[in-house]
């Protein structure tokens, strides 16, 4: 443990925060979805986000916006991917439970070090394999409801959400050492906020009753949970790989199940308890059981 360089482990602890900032989140965009309809509400969210990081980045992004596509394409690439993931989870959640959706859309974890495996030629290592499969396990558990694995077309389309969300884990992992995390954050943010705007008005029947709740909902995600959180998975994917990332992005439901705890009382049955004990023991099989091929592999990128 005492030998990984002291960035990697800053990055790591930088994306449990992020993972509890998305778990953290849920109540709120769950009670805010009653006020207005999802991609709407996905325009507004990343409409601000956009706007905050072009006011705290303009001196950094001034000049470095221009170019043609070749200068632009990370942020575009990486904004399409992140889109896709919230559009294909949009779609499916109209035709299935959000418990298996939340599940399907978990499948992003363990895509990562395949498709990663695929691209770079390097298979992962046992330690993470197993990690994986674990975590898989844990949110198995905690999400899926016990019986019920009927595939319908709600469910295809989530597995499509959690291809594109694997993708742009590892664009951003990919990009993020070539660019400057500031560019790089803000181009895919404004990427899903203009995609957004593109689609709400036919995709969906949208509504919007301005309220409170809605309000603080917006402002809380948009400048947390996308504009900050964001950034600093660009910035912390430049000293960790592509796998340690997507297994501690696992423990995002086991925050969501504390905070829905808190705030409204929910609690787990014993099956989801022990779901949330095995992402967390995913995490701690990656993380402290590192095989001494791993200096090989991170250079890799995986």
């Amino acid at each position: 443990m005492s030998s990984r360089p002291a960035a990697a482990w800053k990055a790591e602890s930088a994306l449990v925060a992020i993972a509890f900032i998305w778990g953290a989140t849920f109540v709120l965009v769950k009670q805010a979805l009653e006020d207005t309809s999802t991609l709407l509400f996905l325009a507004l969210r990343f409409l601000l986000a956009a706007a905050v990081l072009a006011l705290a980045y303009r001196r950094r992004l001034a000049g470095s916006l221009s170019g043609g596509f070749g200068r632009l394409r990370s942020g575009l690439l990486t904004g399409l991917c992140l889109f896709g993931g919230y559009l294909f989870q949009t779609l499916g959640l109209r035709l299935t439970t959000p418990s298996k959706s939340a599940f399907l859309t978990g499948l992003a974890i363990p895509l990562v070090p395949l498709l990663a495996s695929l691209m770079l030629r390097v298979p992962p290592t046992v330690p993470e394999l197993a990690g994986i499969a674990v975590a898989t396990a844990g949110m198995a558990l905690m999400t899926l409801p016990e019986g019920s694995l009927a595939i319908n077309p709600g469910d295809l389309l989530t597995l499509g959400a959690a291809f594109f969300f694997a993708v742009h884990l590892l664009a951003v992992g990919h990009y993020s050492p070539r660019e400057g995390f500031e560019r790089l954050s803000f181009l895919q943010v404004a990427t899903v906020a203009l995609l957004a705007l593109a689609t709400f008005w036919w995709a969906e029947t949208p509504f919007l009753d301005s309220s409170l709740t809605l309000a603080g909902a917006i402002a809380v995600t948009g400048i947390l949970a996308t504009a900050l959180a964001l950034t600093v998975q660009a910035w912390a994917q430049r000293h960790t790989s592509y796998t340690r990332t997507a297994v501690i992005f696992a423990a995002e439901p086991v925050f969501a199940a504390l905070t829905s705890f808190v705030v409204l009382g929910e609690t787990l049955t014993g099956r989801g308890w022990l779901g949330g004990a095995l992402i967390l023991a995913g995490i701690l099989i990656v993380e402290l059981k590192p095989f001494s091929g791993r200096k090989r592999l991170l250079r890799r990128g995986i």
